[in-house]
């Protein structure tokens, strides 16, 4: 096993999303220096250039001896008119990671589709939410455009299955993996929204995942935003995402099919959260500096 630790901004209540009122997100400077001092090596870029670009990012990353793990690219696969006009930002987003990334520990641009209206309103997806033969050959043609563009740039992509896209369910990752050649990012978290689970996701895809983002869930918000329809700010702001050892996932087990195979890069700890108006300020690095505590058994 060769693999490093990773915090991301999420964790943080950093999304693209924007905040809730009157909550005060950290900075990229904060960001950097509390997950540097919760133990991690490298750390998530959160939305594309929040951490700097070119010289600022290299020495922020320098400063707090972290390495950039990582990022998230959604782009509209699904739309072929839509997909050309977003190139010039993916362009601009794979500049980023060549700026930051690590020779030693290179940066994985973790692709992810952009979904629709249709499938952000069902978290899980369900029956009439997948795409047909005609999109799915749209998805893939778009896929293997970003992964080639990512190459030439002399980057490694990762593909994402996410809430609210158009690959999801499990059943949606074995097409997207029979019709590419894109290494996988396991997310037990998505993967657990998405109908499936942690322990026969790392055993099926095997030999296809080649990025790992951590997640500990309580299932009961998660079935009661797939049963209600209240989407996935929902999830966030319900504290779906707990932290390591507090909710449903067999962390124990999934573990050690982590550290007992082949897996190499990074594992992501994401604890995704909208922090709400009245949180205790210091709660999200406590609670990350718990998630490094309890990988110590793994990760000394």
């Amino acid at each position: 096993m060769n693999l490093r630790l990773a915090n991301a901004p999420v964790s943080y209540g950093v999304f693209e999303l924007g905040a809730e009122a009157g909550v005060d997100l950290p900075g990229p400077e904060q960001l950097a220096s509390m997950i540097a001092a919760a133990g991690y090596e490298g750390i998530d870029s959160g939305p594309i250039g929040m951490l700097g670009r070119g010289q600022e990012l290299r020495d922020r990353l320098a400063r707090h001896s972290l390495a950039l793990a990582g990022g998230w690219v959604d782009l509209p696969l699904s739309d072929a008119e839509a997909f050309t006009a977003a190139l010039p930002g993916y362009r601009d987003a794979l500049a980023f990671f060549t700026e930051g990334s690590d020779p030693d520990r290179p940066a994985r641009p973790t692709l992810a589709d952009s979904g629709s209206e249709a499938r952000r309103a069902r978290p899980g997806g369900g029956p009439g939410l997948s795409l047909d033969p005609r999109g799915w050959d749209t998805l893939a043609t778009n896929v293997r455009t970003a992964v080639d563009l990512a190459r030439q740039a002399g980057l490694e992509p990762t593909f994402h299955p996410h809430a609210c896209t158009y690959v999801e369910t499990p059943a949606e990752i074995d097409e997207l993996l029979a019709r590419t050649d894109v290494g996988l990012t396991l997310d037990t978290g998505h993967l657990i929204l998405g109908g499936g689970d942690p322990l026969t996701g790392l055993r099926r895809w095997a030999d296809r995942i080649d990025h790992l983002h951590l997640k500990d869930v309580r299932r009961a918000v998660l079935e009661e935003a797939v049963a209600t329809g209240a989407g996935m700010r929902r999830v966030w702001t319900g504290r779906a995402f707990v932290p390591l050892g507090d909710g449903d996932l067999d962390l124990a087990a999934v573990m050690e099919l982590i550290t007992g195979g082949q897996h190499t890069g990074w594992l992501v700890v994401e604890q995704d959260v909208i922090p709400q108006v009245g949180d205790e300020p210091d709660r999200p690095q406590r609670e990350q500096v718990h998630n490094r505590q309890v990988l110590r058994r793994w990760f000394p």
